[in-house]
């Protein structure tokens, strides 16, 4: 394997919700994902999921890496940036579990 990874730069989609993003830019979510991967390059996509609310259903969403300081190692020690993308169709927030909610 390569270096450790300083900092990784993680992109998600402009159309996360609100609690997404809570959740997402969190540190537990960050410790979740320093277990989860072992490694990050430049143009990685990571499937990731958060949890909308008491119902316990998740939502998808694509985490996608944009840049690595360092090498592609990522550790303990290793520190996440988040920044917004282009909308991709994520449908989240409360409606995500209810009947006025998505049906694809």
């Amino acid at each position: 394997m390569t270096g450790e990874a300083r900092t990784v730069e993680l992109s998600y989609p402009a159309d996360l919700s609100g609690w997404g993003r809570q959740k997402v830019e969190g540190s537990p979510f960050r410790a979740y994902l320093r277990k989860v991967h072992e490694t990050a390059a430049h143009g990685d996509v990571w499937t990731e999921f958060v949890g909308v609310g008491c119902c316990g259903d998740t939502l998808d969403f694509p985490l996608r890496v944009e840049s690595v300081e360092g090498g592609e190692r990522v550790t303990d020690d290793t520190a996440f940036a988040f920044s917004e993308r282009e909308a991709c169709g994520v449908a989240g927030g409360w409606r995500v579990q209810s009947a006025a909610g998505p049906t694809e």
